[in-house]
């Protein structure tokens, strides 16, 4: 039995300086996941999907990332996607921000 289809969003990584970004309605590239457009259908991500791939200038690597929607906002389901949406890994999160207080 297939896995039920689950809300996406397209996320990639800016070709010029590397940063998470994720595809907003309007087609652009939103360094802020809650911006992303969250994909309800098979075949609307297909689609997406398909419109990120065709922009190798602006982008390397689209791939559709599950979400929830928390107050209509997407929220990361994986560990990966989560730890995208907060920043790049040499900002303090977590145990690092909690060692900077010491």
């Amino acid at each position: 039995m297939a896995k039920p289809f689950s809300p996406q969003v397209v996320t990639a990584n800016d070709l010029m300086d590397g940063d998470a970004v994720w595809l907003t309605a309007a087609g652009t590239w939103a360094l802020d996941a809650s911006q992303a457009l969250v994909l309800e259908t098979p075949e609307d991500a297909a689609r997406a999907l398909a419109a990120a791939t065709a922009q190798p200038g602006k982008v390397v690597g689209p791939y559709l990332a599950d979400v929830s929607l928390e107050a209509g906002r997407p929220v990361a389901t994986h560990t990966r996607e989560a730890l995208r949406m907060r920043g790049p890994s040499n900002y303090f999160h977590g145990k690092q921000e909690t060692a900077q207080n010491v």
